[in-house]
């Protein structure tokens, strides 16, 4: 390919340029619309048992509440969160799997999958069953849903992503669908 050739080729890209925005320019991140608030109650951890990379608990969600302005109802028993605690620090992958039942009879499948983790003496507390302060634990999760009400298909079509606060017989998750 001779000069002019490239000259030709990298013309039209260098009339993108201008119209592209500058790298000093921050992109806005997306904003987040607040769904529902998920009340669930827990049974007590039941320890699997040291594994080669952590501890794996298993809780039991016992039942809870759904409300929110697009959805309300309750949760089904039968869930549970598969957790593994991967570190003496107490670092926490959370795997939670359980079923909404809507006020309508609408059933909806959550996957819900994240991450705990606060100050090692918190974890140590907040892992023995005791209360600790919320604002001390980063506790984030990515929910997908599953659901055969064509009302509720919102929920299959955004990504959300939810903070949680971990009590001794419960957790509260929020759910934010991000716009």
């Amino acid at each position: 390919m001779n000069p002019l050739q490239s000259l030709r080729l990298l013309l039209p890209l260098s009339l993108l340029v201008p119209a592209m925005s500058s790298a000093q320019d921050a992109p806005q991140p997306p904003g987040l619309e607040f769904a529902f608030e998920v009340r669930a109650q827990v049974a007590d951890p039941l320890v699997v048992g040291e594994l080669p990379n952590g501890t794996r608990r298993i809780i039991d969600i016992l039942g809870g509440t759904v409300e929110g302005p697009g959805i309300s109802g309750v949760i089904r028993p039968g869930g549970a969160d598969w957790q593994m605690i991967r570190r003496e620090d107490g670092f926490t992958d959370v795997d939670a799997r359980y079923t909404i039942e809507t006020d309508s009879g609408s059933l909806i499948y959550v996957t819900n999958i994240g991450i705990r983790h606060a100050p090692a003496e918190v974890m140590r507390r907040l892992n023995a069953g005791e209360t600790v302060d919320q604002s001390d634990i980063y506790f984030r999760a990515v929910p997908k849903f599953e659901t055969g009400d064509p009302d509720l298909e919102w929920l299959m079509r955004s990504i959300f992503i939810c903070t949680g606060e971990r009590y001794p017989n419960g957790v509260i998750i929020r759910f934010f669908r991000v716009l």
